[in-house]
């Protein structure tokens, strides 16, 4: 089924039980909702259109944005045969018959657009086997993917096509196209401003949706317009587009992550909410908001790290719902405090000068020499004992004796690192003069 829609008032009045989403269907690009940023005069399709020049395609996008419309008119407007399957029900057996009509058809003078719907489905040898029908033109791909191409299909499909990302739809095209809705169906929704636009929320950016919601509310018999509320008791809410296991899991823990990095608790607690609402596991939230403490806050608020754990703890006594407000506020709290990634980075440069500097040993004198043997070998050698120095510090060298002292761990002038930069900068000093 097409995605988004519109009607030719020249057309031939609609049966009256095709769906509404069938009856809008676009009969254009012009009349298409959205995609201005790949359908525009200056966007990629909108330049290959006015060059007369389609190359294979990928579109990427969620459910609802118009993939299978689009792919339609491109062929409709470039006299291209339209032929849709989808990689859920198809096999080799299939794309066999598929290849052999197109190349009849190209020896009668007719090219095929080919859609292949949920095209990462596909294996990676069946991927494959498209390529060669590619390359001498028997059909032009066009696939559609709600998953990362990146990740989904393989290099050689992607180096032969061009990825055209599809947006959600916003509520601006979402209202235009209950406007096309209304006049389609000849009235109004019976729906208040407010319901309205709660109606429109519920679709979630995706266009059949809304279309499948206006048809069900057309349905009902009202003597007044139904308020948001009165929508609600009606209608469910259409669930959040959210796979745990894919790009919108690590997209939503990664904007998590960086509102917390931010500095802004209404935008970490939004990003938090989305994920538990999306039916996220808490326990790995906990784990990722402790993470986040540890990399982005540090000592900065050596409390921060204590409180997550205690927030995880309190998730694990309470369970769901009650206990995921323990992880809210730890996520408001490691938002609002002092930040600094400075123990992270020292930590990244230590493991990277362990592998530059391999088994290099520790300096004889800071090992222990429990034999005579180990005493003879210089173990334990004018070892300086701390406590016995002056201000409790000898300032020996702790790295092996062909390792150069380096500066790994930089604490920054916020919150508790300012005290810890003043401990360093002290010692420092003193191992100067110890050095003079």
């Amino acid at each position: 089924m097409a995605d988004l829609f519109d009607s030719d008032p020249k057309a031939a009045p609609p049966a009256p039980n095709r769906p509404l989403a069938d009856r809008l269907r676009p009969r254009s690009i012009e009349q298409v909702i959205g995609q201005q940023q790949v359908l525009g005069p200056e966007a990629p399709l909108g330049a290959m259109l006015a060059a007369g020049q389609l190359g294979n395609l990928i579109f990427w996008g969620p459910p609802g944005v118009g993939k299978t419309t689009i792919a339609r008119l491109l062929a409709n407007a470039s006299d291209l045969h339209f032929v849709q399957i989808s990689a859920i029900f198809s096999g080799v057996a299939d794309l066999k018959k598929v290849f052999d009509a197109a190349r009849i058809r190209v020896q009668n003078g007719q090219g095929t657009l080919l859609f292949v719907d949920e095209i990462h489905r596909f294996n990676k040898a069946q991927q494959d086997g498209f390529l060669p029908y590619m390359e001498d033109g028997t059909i032009l791909l066009v696939g559609a993917t709600t998953e990362n191409p990146s990740f989904e299909l393989n290099a050689a499909l992607l180096s032969r096509s061009q990825v055209l990302v599809l947006e959600r739809l916003g509520l601006a095209d979402l209202e235009l196209m209950t406007q096309r809705a209304e006049r389609e169906l000849d009235r109004a929704l019976p729906l208040t401003g407010e319901a309205r636009e709660a109606l429109q929320e519920m679709a979630d950016g995706d266009g059949r949706a809304l279309l499948n919601l206006i048809e069900q509310v057309m349905a009902w018999k009202t003597d007044a317009p139904l308020d948001a509320e009165a929508l609600a008791t009606r209608l469910m809410r259409r669930a959040a587009k959210y796979d745990k296991s894919g790009d919108e899991h690590y997209n939503l823990i990664s904007a998590l992550h960086k509102s917390v990095r931010g500095s802004d608790p209404d935008a970490a607690l939004y990003w938090l909410a989305r994920m538990l609402e999306g039916g996220e596991d808490p326990r790995y939230l906990a784990r990722r908001i402790t993470r986040i403490a540890i990399e982005d806050i540090g000592l900065a608020d050596p409390q921060a790290q204590t409180l997550c754990l205690h927030a995880w703890e309190v998730f694990e006594r309470l369970g769901s719902p009650e206990g995921e407000l323990a992880l809210a506020q730890a996520v408001a709290y490691l938002a609002l405090a002092p930040k600094s990634n400075a123990g992270y980075v020292a930590y990244k440069a230590a493991r990277k000068l362990a592998r530059k500097t391999g088994s290099a040993p520790p300096p004889k004198h800071i090992l222990n020499a429990p034999t005579s043997l180990m005493k003879d070998q210089g173990y334990g050698k004018d070892y300086a004992y701390d406590h016995d120095a002056e201000d409790g510090f000898s300032g020996q060298n702790y790295f092996p004796e062909d390792v150069k002292r380096p500066v790994l761990y930089s604490p920054v002038e916020r919150g508790f690192e300012r005290e810890l930069k003043k401990r360093v900068e002290y010692f420092a000093r003193l191992r100067s003069q110890r050095d003079t």
